[in-house]
């Protein structure tokens, strides 16, 4: 039996440097436990958690109801694979769409698997059903854009990074300007072939790019206009981050059970992930209405681990907690203090020039160019000073902690970003 004694932090880099793929740059720090907002190292040291795992951690570190719905399931039964029923699966299923007020739910793992799923979606209904010639359907998608690293999504990625060697690439994607309203009714205007528009509500990786007030629903309009899908990919910005249920329920309450409400915008297709495991377990969705997700049929997509019982017991757990504890609400209130109290920071900072964000998903914009390593020396620091954080594309540190966090916590929070960043002004 494989023995887990404790190592040091640096035996524990080591190792990963040693025997692991070099396929991710961490900030040098190792975490062996974490409860609610809090992390804590290997040698003890307690940090507050600012990242939340891109967002999938919203109802924080080790959340008892979902820890004991996954532990309850996972001494019943593990997994059937869908070759056989499970008692547990078909409940989520109405769970889930009844929460989020769509006709079905096509339940896989990850956040890019959901999108692939999405996307073969999308084209199998522009096929059968909008009646665009075979193979020749195509879905816009925006610059800057991230929905995972899979062979199909980085062929419509603009990231050298993620993109660079790894061709050929899969054809069929049309490139826009994202928060371009314009560019969008010019693509549609100009192809009959369009099948789908996929978008994230805000572009996290791109560095918490919020789009301007109407964007969204201008573009669910001209996609209805054109009987064009409207592809939310709400992997990050879902499940209350932002400071709705969804970022493109706009202003409607989350007080309530469900979103049976009218939202502002209702995606033709809901992509999620993260959060909707409480980032306990790998699990992910896709949802929509019977006349789109009825173009599957069996045989014509699966996955032996999507639907099991343990993510469909720990999904349920998960969304109930958003609900119990009223996070979305938390978020949307804590997320204008966190901007308000920065904003007064910038105001004298000359290495800081911005915040941005909507709920608890929220950004800097360091006063530097991309190339340089200043945001990451600031992560650094803020590491020192006891909270956990990480810069993307070389000049933005992306702060997501969460969504349990009180108002204390924040403020504290506050002050340590604060005080961290004062030993980098000129």
């Amino acid at each position: 039996m494989i023995q887990l004694e404790s190592i040091s932090s640096q035996e524990a880099m080591n190792l990963e440097d040693q025997y692991g793929a070099h396929n991710y740059h961490p900030l040098p720090v190792v975490l062996t436990k974490g409860e609610g907002v809090f992390v804590w190292d290997v040698e003890g040291k307690k940090y507050y958690d600012f990242l939340s795992a891109y967002s999938s951690l919203n109802q924080g570190h080790g959340h008892p109801k979902i820890v004991n719905a996954l532990i309850e399931q996972a001494q019943r039964l593990t997994l059937t694979s869908r070759a056989f029923y499970n008692d547990v699966l078909g409940k989520y299923e109405e769970f889930a769409t009844q929460y989020f007020n769509f006709d079905k739910l096509l339940p896989m793992n990850t956040g890019a698997e959901a999108v692939e799923t999405a996307i073969k979606i999308c084209r199998r209904w522009a096929y059968e059903v909008k009646g665009i010639d075979e193979n020749q359907a195509k879905i816009i998608v925006c610059n800057n854009n991230f929905h995972g690293r899979t062979t199909t999504i980085i062929s419509f990625s603009n990231d050298a990074n993620a993109k660079r060697n790894f061709g050929p690439y899969t054809e069929g994607f049309l490139n826009i300007p994202y928060n371009d309203i314009d560019a969008l009714e010019t693509v549609l205007s100009k192809h009959s072939d369009i099948a789908g528009f996929l978008v994230e509500p805000i572009q996290g990786e791109a560095g918490v790019m919020v789009p301007d007030e109407g964007y969204l629903k201008k573009a669910k309009a001209l996609c209805t206009q054109y009987n064009v899908l409207f592809l939310a990919d709400e992997v990050q910005t879902g499940i209350a981050r932002t400071g709705r249920l969804l970022a493109t329920c706009g202003n409607c309450t989350c007080e309530q059970k469900d979103c049976s409400g009218t939202p502002d915008i209702k995606p033709d297709i809901l992509i999620l992930g993260k959060a909707l495991s409480g980032g306990l377990y790998p699990v992910s969705a896709v949802l929509a209405n019977n006349d789109i997700m009825n173009v599957i049929k069996p045989g014509s997509h699966g996955s032996t681990f999507g639907g099991n019982p343990i993510a469909a017991a720990v999904a349920m757990a998960a969304l109930e907690v958003v609900n119990d504890e009223h996070l979305a609400e938390n978020a949307e209130r804590l997320g204008i203090i966190f901007r308000d109290e920065l904003n007064k920071y910038i105001k004298q900072s000359t290495i800081v020039k911005l915040v941005r964000g909507k709920g608890l998903l929220n950004a800097i914009v360091i006063n530097e160019h991309e190339q340089s390593d200043t945001a990451w020396n600031i992560c650094l620091k803020l590491r020192d000073n006891g909270l956990l954080a990480k810069p993307t594309h070389g000049n933005i540190i992306r702060f997501a902690p969460p969504l349990v966090m009180t108002e204390e916590q924040l403020r504290d929070c506050v002050a340590i970003i604060i005080k961290t960043l004062k030993t980098f002004e000129d």
